[in-house]
């Protein structure tokens, strides 16, 4: 009940400090985002427009130059003061070349017009004809003029419309500049110059203002013509909706407005010319769904990490609760097995976290317990048994026979300096073995202790036994047990070594690490059967001492017992045969104590 308690609990708190959070970040984030995009969609829109503007200003301004530059030849305002001159060749000339320098200065003007004021003269040019004078006026051009005369830039830009030259099979649309030509400094009206030009380069400008699938684009004249649309509406559709008398009749020049309309839902974005550019109208309209379109894939995207991670939240959910309840539980079993007095439970790894870090101390503090209750015991109750086990294996009846007959024949052959070096070296052994005072010793005393015996075996041995030290000198400081390497040397002679055979080889190589010291004893002699090997890696793991394997391993056996009381499960003693032949035994010892 407890545990699932916890469970639920966790589930529930989890559940509210994830979800809750990340709904309202996807919220809030979705709202901003959309703001945000909006915003920035709008300003670039603005930005397009205004560029869109000047462009369109700079191109009529173009033409309207062309219209101006009138005013820098002589000869043609003479004509046009002075209608009568139309015979005078030079004259007519100068109207000729002026007209065709208009006509070919912008591949759009099809059709230059000028009309005299004083008289009903009327002088043509176009690309396919050449310049004509006529007396024939129409009242449609004769309006334009007038809005011409009357606006303050002497211009005005007639909406598009269309003329067909006798050569065209179609009328074709075009766009009308009028300019009417001041007799500077009076205000009296020479002519009325009119440039029919096609709205191709207006449309092209247009069309880098917005974006065919789903925005519109208008341009409108003061008067509410359309110039130009990128809808399919006719103009008469157009003319009829509020949004148009809006733009005209508001006091800004540029500006965005939210507007609602039939069909449309979005934003209308518009910009005006100057009024010496003909004042026309700029208008974009951007629906709410172009507007919102990132910020929709921006939150189909959150929607999508949402859902994930709230199945991933439940997951880890279920998974933390599983994760922390249960090794709690397993923990209490094992400290009911352990309050009934069974300090050796087998634990289990609890993982690396909060909970495995406490099942883990709690192990090792049993294990502590444990091991401080039988080292109390053991070292007491087993160190005069393995100090007297030392003694046993080393001073072997058998080793002093042998090396008292050697010492002996030497005597026989008068061989003084022998004797003394093998009675030297049989005294250190024995004084070595005997000393019980010190139970950890430098490695140094270990490998001279060692050599020893070794020296005093190729005494007997001679040329039948060779053997060869490989140490790290660093290491030879380092304490070790005491009578660990001789015992593990000696159970060659008596296993493994055979004169009659081959030479027998012995090595012995110390090499240390930042954490281990490891000593290797190997030999060259018949090797140990796997079955038998086996045996007696299990008699060196037994608590007890068997008798018949006892009997010829009690050095193993011994070395091993005292590296287990030093170091505990931290030191290793291995066998393995070796390939070639002979035995190799491993020591690997800590380099700090247990509990050190």
């Amino acid at each position: 009940m407890f545990k699932k308690s916890i469970r639920n609990k966790l589930i529930v708190l989890l559940m509210v400090a994830t979800i809750v959070p990340f709904g309202a970040s996807i919220i809030i984030t979705y709202y901003h985002t959309a703001e945000s995009l909006k915003d920035q969609a709008i300003k670039e829109n603005s930005n397009l427009l205004y560029q869109g503007k000047v462009n369109l200003e700079g191109y009529i301004n173009e033409l309207d130059g062309l219209t101006l530059s009138l005013y820098n030849n002589p000869g043609l305002i003479n004509f046009l003061k002075d209608p009568q001159k139309e015979n005078n060749y030079q004259a007519v000339e100068a109207v000729r070349n002026v007209i065709s320098t208009i006509l070919y200065a912008e591949e759009n003007i099809k059709r230059v017009n000028i009309a005299v004021a004083k008289e009903d003269r009327l002088i043509t040019a176009s690309r396919r004809s050449t310049v004509i004078f006529s007396k024939k006026l129409t009242n449609a051009n004769q309006e334009f003029y007038l809005k011409a005369k009357e606006s303050p830039s002497n211009m005005y830009l007639e909406p598009i419309h269309k003329i067909k030259e006798p050569e065209d099979k179609k009328p074709k649309n075009v766009i009308t500049l009028h300019r009417s030509l001041i007799n500077i400094p009076s205000d009296d009206v020479l002519a009325y110059i009119s440039l029919e030009f096609s709205p191709d380069q207006i449309t092209n400008i247009s069309r880098n203002l917005y974006s065919e699938e789903n925005e519109e684009f208008y341009i409108i004249s003061p008067e509410g013509e359309l110039i130009y649309h990128s809808t399919d509406e006719t103009d008469e559709d157009t003319k009829t909706t509020d949004w148009i008398d809006w733009v005209m009749s508001t006091n800004k020049v540029n500006g965005t407005v939210e507007w609602k309309e039939g069909s449309f839902n979005g934003v209308m974005i518009y910009d005006q010319l100057s009024q010496n550019s003909g004042g026309w109208y700029l208008v974009k309209r951007v629906p709410y769904t172009t507007l919102y379109e990132s910020a929709f894939s921006v939150a189909k995207i959150n929607i999508m990490f949402g859902v994930i991670g709230l199945i991933l939240v439940i997951l880890a959910t279920l998974f933390i609760s599983v994760r922390i309840t249960s090794p709690i539980r397993i923990l209490l079993k094992y400290i009911d097995q352990v309050e009934k007095g069974n300090l050796n439970v087998r634990f289990q790894s609890f993982g690396n976290d909060e909970i495995g870090y406490l099942g883990d101390r709690f192990k090792q503090m049993i294990d502590k317990i444990n091991d401080l209750i039988n080292r109390e015991y053991k070292l007491q109750l087993e160190n005069k048994t393995n100090q007297l086990k030392v003694l046993q294996s080393q001073v072997n009846p058998h080793f002093l026979y042998n090396a008292l007959q050697s010492i002996g024949t030497a005597a026989l052959k008068d061989q003084g300096p022998q004797i003394y070096s093998s009675v030297t070296r049989l005294s250190k052994i024995m004084r070595y073995s005997m000393n019980m005072e010190e139970d950890m010793v430098p490695l140094q005393k270990e490998i001279e202790h060692t050599k020893s015996y070794l020296l005093l075996q190729k005494e007997r041995f001679g040329d039948q036994l060779q053997f060869s030290f490989q140490l790290d000198e660093e290491a030879l400081g380092f304490p070790v047990p005491k009578m660990i390497l001789q015992p593990i040397v000696e159970n060659y002679f008596k296993h493994g070594f055979d004169a009659r055979e081959k030479t027998g080889e012995v090595s012995i190589t110390c090499r240390q690490d930042e954490f281990y010291l490891d000593i290797l004893i190997g030999d060259n002699g018949s090797g140990v059967s796997e079955s038998r090997l086996e045996e007696i890696r299990l008699h060196l793991m037994s608590d007890r001492i068997g008798q018949k394997v006892e009997l010829t391993n009690i050095g193993l056996k011994n070395v091993y017992t005292r590296l287990k009381l030093y170091y505990g499960n931290r030191a290793y003693l291995q066998l393995k045969n070796l390939e070639r032949g002979g035995l190799l035994v491993s020591i690997k010892l800590p380099k700090r104590m247990e509990g050190g």
